[in-house]
C-alpha cells in the first residue's frame, strides 16, 4: 500500500502555506549580522586584553559577565517596556549578545588551563565565571525593573 500524495490531502480551494524557510530568512539574516558584530567586538576585546599562558582569561571572563548583564537589561526592556519589532530580539539578543558572549571559548579556556598544568586556575575560572555571569543577569534584571518602576508615573 502506498501513501496518498500530499496534493490529494489538501482541502479544495486552499492555497499552500508559504515556506517556513522563506519566513525565517529575515530572522536568520539579522542573527547573522548581529553575530558578526558581537563576535567582532569580542575579538577586539581579546586583542586588547590578551591572556598569558596559564593566566586567568580576564577578557573572556569580563566579556561574558558584561554580556550577561546587558542581556538582563535588554530582556526587561523588550518584555516589560517596549513592544519591539519582531527582528530586534533575534538581532540584538541572539545575534549581537550571542556573538559577544562566548561560553564556548570559556570551555576551551578551562581545558587549556587544565591541560597546561593549571587546574586550580581552571577551576577558579569555571566557578567565578558561572557565579559572576548569573549574578550579573540577576542584578541587571533587578536594577532595570526598579529603575523602570521608579520612572513610571
Amino acid at each position: 500500500m502506498t501513501a496518498p500524495e500530499a496534493e490529494s490531502l489538501r482541502a479544495p480551494g486552499r492555497t499552500p502555506r508559504p515556506s517556513v524557510r522563506r519566513g525565517q530568512a529575515p530572522v536568520v539574516a539579522v542573527v547573522a549580522l548581529g553575530g558578526a558584530l558581537g563576535a567582532s567586538a569580542r575579538y577586539a576585546a581579546s586583542l586588547w586584553w590578551p591572556v598569558q599562558p596559564g593566566g586567568f582569561p580576564w577578557a573572556t571572563f569580563w566579556t561574558n559577565v558584561v554580556g550577561c548583564a546587558v542581556i538582563g537589561v535588554f530582556m526587561v526592556v523588550i518584555t516589560d517596556v517596549w513592544a519591539a519589532h519582531r527582528l530586534v530580539r533575534p538581532f540584538f539578543g541572539t545575534g549581537v549578545l550571542g556573538g559577544f558572549t562566548t561560553f564556548s571559548t570559556y570551555a576551551v579556556d578551562i581545558q587549556k588551563l587544565v591541560d597546561s598544568g593549571h587546574p586550580g586556575t581552571g577551576l577558579a575560572y569555571l566557578a567565578a565565571t558561572l557565579l559572576a555571569a548569573l549574578t550579573a543577569v540577576w542584578l541587571a534584571v533587578t536594577a532595570a525593573r526598579r529603575v523602570l518602576k521608579w520612572r513610571q508615573p
